[in-house]
């Protein structure tokens, strides 16, 4: 019977067919273990020289690490370890013989790594950080949906800039001219929620940054949410109940990867309480008492989120920044006409940034005089404008970045591993 690794507690005692590849293989006389994995799980198959006709166990003795194979044996349950399952091999195929797997069984650096990421991927690790990054897109679905907001996917393809053209890849776009990789949909799902009332888009955004920090990639994913009739509070509310969700779903649904990973789940048990939220004003002085330089009107760079948060257990919102470094379409605090109503969500343990969100510029007129402000061009956003002409609302939104979210779940240090396959200013391979 064919079935999955991870389907192998409902079949102890009998025999079953597992089809994947051969991660490690070792041998003591004769016996010999075969550790496999078919994409759901991972199982050791034990194969005894004594029980095999000749012909299978010299094709034990003969496979090699990273062969495909198609597997029988008989499940058992581990004699020490409760919910492990074992394969007492009865047969072995050998798909195709793999020959001198790059990867050898030592440390190899991160450039080497990188350059055979195709092949890195089928590592442990790797496989748990992926199955991770799986559960954290499934749990954003499954909590916006819970919220009544509707998948409206934007174009990557985009006439213009959400915060600026400093970021943007140009392209030349046939007879039109220059064209952008979009950095952002939200502009787009904008006009969406006067369809729908509440959206939110899923997929590869494009930033042209020249930076190499452990957080930073040229291609990533995001996604973006917007709502209608909904004003900064609230907004805040969404964002917390969203993130706490995808702690809790990837709790439940990826312990064993989590134990891949050496991840500190207690550390995650306790980021899901309620969230802190400090002003702007607020974050710089206490970034001064604890030592930081950083002076009024300043982005928090990576150390400034590293000390905000060093003793905090949850994460923390820091809202209501000065609007002279905020985007044109977020709109002014009544209290503070110096400030916009925006927000920054910054994780616990290193995690940065994972959120950035703002309620939006609902009057027409304000905004083309923030628009004229900014220097952009006018008859770029006629169409955003509209948004305010025809029954325009009070409306919010944010975004959260994929792979930070991962980063920051999974506890690994760099960015390049929580995407397949990474884009950064110095790597387009494979």
């Amino acid at each position: 019977m064919n079935t999955f690794i991870k389907n192998l507690s409902d079949f102890v005692g009998q025999e079953v067919i597992i089809k994947g590849w051969l991660y490690n293989k070792r041998s003591s006389g004769p016996i010999a273990f075969l550790e496999l994995r078919d994409g759901t799980g991972w199982i050791q198959a034990i194969a005894a020289k004594k029980e095999l006709p000749v012909e299978i166990w010299l094709e034990v003795e003969k496979v090699s690490q990273e062969s495909s194979v198609e597997i029988s044996g008989k499940v058992s349950k581990h004699p020490k370890k409760e919910g492990i399952y074992e394969l007492q091999l009865t047969n072995l195929k050998i798909i195709q013989l793999a020959e001198n797997y790059p990867i050898a069984k030592k440390e190899h650096g991160p450039d080497f790594l990188m350059e055979n990421r195709h092949l890195w991927l089928r590592s442990r690790k790797q496989w748990a950080i992926l199955i991770i990054r799986d559960a954290i897109i499934t749990a954003i679905n499954e909590y916006l949906h819970q919220q009544n907001f509707v998948r409206v996917d934007s174009p990557v393809f985009t006439p213009n800039a959400c915060e600026g053209t400093t970021t943007l890849f140009p392209v030349p776009y046939f007879d039109l001219g220059t064209a952008y990789l979009s950095q952002s949909g939200q502009l787009y799902i904008e006009a969406a929620i006067a369809s729908v009332g509440r959206c939110y888009d899923f997929g590869p955004v494009f930033r042209a940054e020249k930076s190499k920090t452990k957080r930073h990639l040229t291609e990533f994913w995001m996604m973006d949410a917007e709502a209608a009739f909904v004003e900064h509070d609230e907004n805040l509310k969404i964002q917390e109940g969203m993130v706490r969700y995808v702690i809790r779903y990837c709790l439940e649904h990826c312990r064993e990867e989590l134990e891949i990973l050496e991840r500190d789940v207690e550390k995650l048990k306790k980021a899901d309480a309620p969230f802190i939220r400090l002003t702007y004003e607020q974050t710089i002085k206490r970034l001064n008492e604890l030592g930081s330089d950083i002076k009024y009107g300043e982005d928090l760079g990576n150390d400034d989120e590293v000390m905000l948060t060093k003793n905090s257990e949850v994460p923390i919102f820091v809202e209501k920044w000065p609007k002279d470094i905020k985007a044109f379409y977020m709109k002014i605090d009544p209290q503070n006409p110096k400030a916009v109503l925006c927000a920054d969500l910054i994780a616990t343990e290193g995690g940065g940034e994972l959120i950035g969100g703002s309620q939006r510029e609902d009057n027409v007129d304000f905004l083309l005089e923030r628009i004229k402000k900014e220097g952009l061009n006018e008859k770029d956003y006629q169409w955003y404008l509209d948004l305010r002409r025809y029954g325009s609302v009070p409306h919010s939104g944010f975004g959260i970045g994929l792979e930070r979210a991962v980063r920051w779940i999974t506890g690994v240090e760099h960015v390049r591993e929580c995407i397949p396959f990474p884009r950064t200013i110095g790597r387009l391979y494979p």
